[in-house]
C-alpha cells in the first residue's frame, strides 16, 4: 500500500493504492504532481492521475505505469499551450507509447490502461479521461461525477438502448482505453468552479465498484483526506476486494485564484493575444498611409483609435491566451448525488464493526480494546445527539484501526509474532 498526505498552495491531498484481496499484483498506478512555485502553479496547476492497467502477466502494470510516467512529462513539455490542450496531447502521447510498446513485445500485445487526470488551476478544474476510472467533486453534501464511464453499460444507457443499466451487461466491460489502438479519443470536461472546502476524488473501479457513490460522498465529508482514503479502501476490501483499489483525494483549503495572490503568468509568446497585435499593426498601417498623404490629424486619430481598441481587446482576451477554454468542455457533471450523513450509514458502519469485533474475538487477535471502546463510545454518544457526521468519523476510525491491526497480525501469524 502507498500513502501520502501533503498540503501545498491551497491543496491538502492524500493518495493510497491497495492490491485488494483477490489479486496477486497491483496493476493500478497513480501520480500527484503539485506545483512547487508560484510560476509553476499559475502556468500548470496541480496535476493528479489514476490509471488502471489491463493485460496478462505484467502487461497491465506496465501500461498503467507508462501512462502515469508519460502524461506529466508531456503535459510539462506543452506548457506553452492551453492547459486542456496540453493535457489532451499528453494522454494521446501516452497512448502512442503504450501501443508501440505492446507491438514490440508479444507478451505485452493488446495491453491497455484507463487514465483519468485532473488539473486544478487558479481559474478552475479541468478533467481529461479515457476508460472508467472516475473523477468526483464533493461540494457541501453534493457529490458530482465529473467524468463519464467509457463502459458498455454507460454507452448503451447514454444512447437510450437500455434504461438505467442492465444486470445482464457486466459493468467492467470498457469501450475505450490507452494502448490497444494507435489513436484514442480523449474526453475533456470543464472548467469546473473550485471553491474552498471542495473535495476532489480520483479512483479506479476497484473502489467505485464496491462502495456506493453516496457512501463515498459521506466519507469524504466526515473525514480528512488521509483517513477518508484509508476508510474507502477498507470498505472496498471488506466487501470482497475483488480488484486493485486506488484513491487520490484533494481538498481545497484556500481560494486557488488567491493562493499566489498574483495575476496569471504570461504565456511563452509574451502574454499578448495575437488579435491585439493584428489591431495594432492595422492601425499603424492606416496612420502611416494618412501621414504620407499629408493628413497628420486623421493619422493621429487613426493611431489613437488603434491603441484604444488594442487595450480594450487585451483586457477582454486576458493576459494568457486561452489558458482555459472559452465556454465549457464536455457535458459534466454526469451524475449528482445527495450525500448527507445519516443514521442508515451509521448503522452500516456499526454492522461492519460488529463483524470485525466478532472475528477478532474468535481468532484471538491482540487489539487495543480500550482505544476501540473509546472510539465506539464516542460514536454512540454522537448518535444519541443525532450528530451523524461525528458518529461516522468515529466508526470509520475504529474500522480502519481494526483492519490495520488485523492485517498486521495476520501477516505475523495468530500469535502476533
Amino acid at each position: 500500500m502507498e500513502t501520502g498526505l501533503k498540503t501545498q498552495l491551497g491543496i491538502q491531498h492524500a493518495a493510497q493504492s491497495d492490491v485488494g484481496l483477490r489479486r496477486t499484483n497491483n496493476q493500478d498506478s497513480h501520480v500527484v504532481h503539485l506545483a512547487t512555485s508560484e510560476e509553476a502553479w499559475l502556468r500548470n496547476g496541480h496535476l493528479f492521475i489514476v490509471a488502471d492497467g489491463m493485460g496478462a502477466h505484467a502487461a497491465g502494470e506496465l501500461a498503467s505505469k507508462l501512462a502515469v510516467d508519460t502524461i506529466p512529462l508531456t503535459y510539462q513539455k506543452n506548457r506553452d499551450k492551453p492547459a486542456h490542450v496540453a493535457l489532451q496531447k499528453a494522454i494521446q502521447e501516452a497512448n502512442h507509447i503504450i501501443h508501440h510498446r505492446g507491438l514490440a513485445n508479444p507478451d505485452f500485445q493488446g495491453m491497455g490502461t484507463t487514465a483519468s487526470a485532473l488539473v486544478l488551476l487558479p481559474r478552475g478544474a479541468i478533467v481529461a479521461h479515457v476508460g472508467d476510472s472516475r473523477v468526483y467533486r464533493l461540494r457541501g453534501a453534493q457529490l458530482d461525477q465529473l467524468s463519464f464511464d467509457h463502459s458498455l453499460v454507460w454507452e448503451l444507457t447514454a444512447a437510450g438502448q437500455i434504461a438505467g443499466g442492465s444486470p445482464a451487461i457486466p459493468r467492467n466491460i470498457i469501450t475505450r482505453s490507452l494502448g490497444p489502438n494507435p489513436d484514442v479519443e480523449v474526453d475533456l470536461e470543464g472548467p469546473f468552479p473550485v471553491a474552498p472546502g471542495d473535495v476532489f476524488l480520483l479512483c479506479s473501479d476497484g473502489l467505485s465498484g464496491e462502495v456506493k457513490d453516496e457512501e463515498i460522498g459521506i466519507i469524504l465529508q466526515c473525514l480528512p483526506p488521509e483517513e477518508a482514503a484509508q476508510l474507502l479502501i477498507d470498505m472496498a476490501n471488506l466487501r470482497g476486494g475483488p480488484d486493485n483499489i486506488t484513491v487520490i483525494i484533494a481538498r481545497v483549503t484556500a481560494h486557488l485564484n488567491e493562493a499566489a495572490d498574483v495575476a496569471p503568468a504570461p504565456s511563452a509568446g509574451g502574454g499578448i493575444h495575437p488579435s491585439v497585435w493584428g489591431v495594432l499593426g492595422l492601425s499603424v498601417l492606416v496612420a502611416g498611409a494618412l501621414a504620407a498623404a499629408s493628413y497628420p490629424i486623421p493619422a493621429l486619430i487613426a493611431g489613437g483609435v488603434g491603441v484604444i481598441l488594442a487595450l480594450l481587446m487585451s483586457n477582454i482576451l486576458g493576459g494568457k491566451p486561452d489558458e482555459l477554454p472559452r465556454g465549457r468542455l464536455g457535458r459534466g457533471p454526469h451524475r449528482t448525488f445527495s450525500c448527507q450523513p445519516n443514521s442508515a450509514f451509521v448503522q452500516e458502519l456499526n454492522r461492519i464493526f460488529e463483524q470485525l469485533r466478532s472475528a477478532a474475538v474468535e481468532e484471538d487477535w491482540r487489539l487495543d480494546w480500550a482505544h476501540i471502546e473509546k472510539l465506539t463510545r464516542s460514536a454512540q454518544q454522537a448518535v444519541a445527539r443525532k450528530d451523524f457526521a461525528t458518529a461516522i468519523a468515529d466508526y470509520g476510525r475504529t474500522i480502519s484501526f481494526m483492519m490495520r491491526e488485523l492485517k498486521r497480525q495476520s501477516a505475523a501469524g495468530p500469535t502476533g509474532g
